[in-house]
């Protein structure tokens, strides 16, 4: 498996959006402890004074010669996106798809991506508003306006505005392990994981309505008893609701139902014991609520892709010197 990303370059153009440059920048900041450290640039045609989308300049220091080393290279949204960047900017793309690096945009960043001809045959998101426009510009393009993100290996899209942070806490999740996503997703004050789509579900959410103080304490219960199996039934009964009326408020106060809920919240803690403990298998599942080694496996497989051994080889790193 080859190693994380370490370096970081996503290219600035005129007119770039300030939530986009600010988005990449805080995920990818110096942090000090156990979490990752990355060598993060922006980087723009002619270094210098970058206009962004509400008018304020952005002092940017790095040419397009930083996209030419590094591991992780990000196209961000830009306000002209329907102009495609220059020859030098989808070359430097390409050629950084070419040598190896991840490559990735979110918003409307995916127009420079498909402008240089990497999400040709390949599956893409963007804002749901332009979602129409690329497939029209670029029929070659399977277009999933609903994703959050849609991870094709090498090349990685994100919806738009906050889902930037979407994008980037799953490339670190899928390059580091859930353990260094969540802490990151933690010192940014995020949710670590969101499912569904642009409609903003939550995977592990809390009520948007502080005052539902009975659904804010079962659910805050239900994270502390994964082990046990948690039915529908017996967290309605701890809400003092009946079935019916406690998964229309869940619903209505986190955007998914409440199997979805636990599901998320049972893989995202299995991903946490495979990395950060020598626990078997087994007691991973039971930990967690699956039961079996084989319900674990089965569920791993259909959401994350891998089993739960390979998950745990590859986020068994070598502690760095």
């Amino acid at each position: 498996m080859p190693p994380p990303f370490v370096t970081v370059a996503a290219y600035a153009p005129h007119g770039v959006g300030m939530l986009g440059a600010g988005i990449v920048s805080e995920v990818f900041d110096a942090r000090g402890g156990d979490l990752p450290r990355f060598d993060f640039a922006l980087c723009t045609d002619r270094p210098g004074n970058v206009r962004t989308d509400v008018g304020l300049p952005l002092v940017v220091e790095h040419g397009l010669d930083r996209l030419a080393t590094a591991d992780l290279v990000i196209a961000l949204p830009w306000a002209e996106f329907r102009t495609p960047p220059g020859p030098a900017v989808l070359d430097a793309l390409t050629a950084a798809h070419a040598r190896g690096a991840l490559v990735a945009a979110h918003c409307v960043g995916a127009f420079a991506l498909a402008a240089a001809g990497l999400l040709a045959g390949r599956r893409a998101t963007t804002h749901w508003r332009f979602a129409g426009l690329l497939a029209e510009r670029h029929p070659d393009v399977t277009v999933e306006p609903d994703a959050l993100y849609v991870d094709q290996g090498p090349i990685v899209t994100g919806a738009g505005a906050a889902a930037g942070f979407d994008l980037c806490l799953h490339l670190l999740r899928r390059e580091y392990g859930a353990t260094t996503a969540n802490a990151i997703a933690r010192d940014l004050v995020l949710p670590s994981h969101r499912d569904g789509g642009q409609a903003q579900y939550l995977a592990t959410p809390v009520p948007e309505d502080s005052r539902d103080e009975r659904l804010t304490d079962v659910l805050a219960w239900a994270r502390e008893n994964l082990h046990e199996p948690l039915p529908v039934a017996e967290l309605a009964r701890r809400a003092l609701m009946s079935r019916r009326s406690f998964a229309r408020r869940f619903a209505a106060s986190t955007g998914t139902t409440p199997h979805a809920w636990l599901l998320s919240l049972r893989l995202g803690r299995a991903e946490e014991l495979l990395e950060t403990t020598d626990l078997p298998v087994e007691e991973v599942a039971r930990a967690v609520g699956f039961g079996s080694a084989a319900v674990l496996r089965a569920q791993f497989v259909r959401r994350r892709g891998v089993p739960p051994r390979s998950y745990r080889r590859s986020f068994t790193r070598a502690p760095t010197p």
